[in-house]
């Protein structure tokens, strides 16, 4: 069976868990702690990142965006639409997520990673600052729920509900159509908001 090598706060990982789930693709979570550098993730994916997918017959593929890909194409397209336009519209959602997702973590690991004096705040600012414009962007057109799931919808997911355990309260205010939309995600679908980031 196919496994994915998956953190549980990870974005990344909550969108192509529900990305496989969405996509009717059988699949055993192995959780690993990456900082641990366990055999299991290294052998697969010698950067130690996750998520990272192994296939059936031990291949293994990785990042989170060749993964949604591979997904997309054994699955016989259920992630992305095959017309170029709405397409590029899912992939370009994706992007932004993701995009918002690197800024979030870098954000969280300057606090993690050095003690408190050491903390850059101006880098802080920077990535927050980086933060509220995707928010907003997506804040004033979120993609629509009214149609087909496809991958964007599910980045876009994954990224607030790793806003939602990290940055609870900050990220809501002023935010209202994409705060609704989060509810209404949850509401449409309960079994892939189970898959959503949580601590």
């Amino acid at each position: 069976m196919t496994q994915i090598l998956y953190s549980p706060a990870s974005p990344y990982s909550a969108k192509v868990r529900m990305a496989a789930h969405h996509a009717d693709i059988p699949f055993e979570s192995v959780v690993v702690t990456t900082s641990a550098e366990p055999e299991t993730l290294i052998n697969a994916n010698p950067l130690g990142k996750i998520p990272t997918l192994v296939t059936d017959d031990g291949k293994s593929v990785f990042d989170s965006r060749a993964i949604m890909q591979y997904l997309n194409r054994v699955s016989g397209s259920k992630l992305f639409p095959r017309n170029a336009e709405k397409r590029t519209d899912a992939e370009r959602f994706e992007a932004i997520a993701d995009g918002l997702s690197d800024v979030l973590l870098a954000h969280v690991y300057e606090r993690r990673m050095r003690p408190e004096e050491k903390v850059h705040q101006p880098w802080l600012d920077l990535q927050w600052r980086k933060a509220e414009r995707a928010l907003d962007l997506l804040n004033e057109a979120p993609p629509r729920l009214a149609g087909k799931l496809h991958g964007g919808h599910l980045a876009v997911a994954a990224t607030l509900g790793y806003l939602s355990l990290r940055f609870e309260g900050k990220w809501e205010r002023g935010r209202p159509k994409l705060k609704r939309w989060m509810k209404r995600f949850e509401e449409l679908h309960p079994e892939l908001s189970k898959l959503l980031p949580h601590g």
